[in-house]
């Protein structure tokens, strides 16, 4: 089984799959794979560079993140534009790392396809099931500054141009709150392992 891993921006999503990762699941993250793409010299950051300017960039060439995040997010065009970019190319090498992924785990294993945008990308059709992280607002915001070190402002703006968290609840197969502590979180997790492989039930 292929499980496609998403929810709000500080939700705990990279957790979860650390979690499910020492139970046993092989991992592909879509943000590892688009941090692939952008490197020094690729044809997408090429892209990003021709539709961004050279602001995007650190002295040594790789790609400012930060940078890019602070104009895409208070931006709604430029963000659109960073996902036409993005989408395609990390689309089609998901797609070839998860074939790779469910080879090594075999028939009775499970593959966690970790996407923040899952949705947004139009990317549920390459996963069997979804499992949505979930966590209260006002937790989720203080993570979020905590993360970040970034002013009430400037954290609710990133939340406010992520799809809602109750919208990917709602198209989900599973569903973890992370409001609590780690130790309920861990519970929810290897319940929902044992679930999974013992076929989605």
């Amino acid at each position: 089984m292929v499980l496609g891993v998403t929810g709000g921006i500080a939700s705990g999503k990279s957790t979860v799959v650390a979690m499910l990762q020492r139970l046993g699941a092989q991992i592909v993250s879509a943000d590892q794979l688009s941090r692939e793409l952008v490197e020094p010299g690729s044809s997408a950051l090429s892209a990003l560079m021709k539709r961004f300017g050279e602001q995007i960039l650190h002295a040594d060439g790789t790609l400012n993140r930060q940078q890019l995040g602070t104009i895409v997010f208070a931006d709604e065009e430029a963000r659109h534009d960073l996902e036409a970019i993005l989408h395609p190319a990390i689309a089609e090498l998901s797609q070839q790392r998860l074939r790779q992924a469910a080879e090594q785990v075999g028939q009775d294993g499970l593959v966690v396809y970790e996407a923040p945008l899952l949705y947004e990308a139009g990317a549920e059709g390459r996963v069997d099931k979804v499992l949505s992280i979930v966590v209260d607002d006002q937790v989720q915001l203080r993570r979020l500054m905590g993360r970040d070190n970034s002013d009430a402002d400037v954290a609710q703006q990133r939340i406010d141009a992520q799809m809602p968290q109750g919208e990917k609840a709602r198209r989900a197969d599973y569903i973890i709150d992370n409001s609590a502590g780690l130790e309920q979180l861990q519970r929810q997790v290897e319940e929902l392992y044992g679930q999974l492989l013992a076929g989605g039930r």
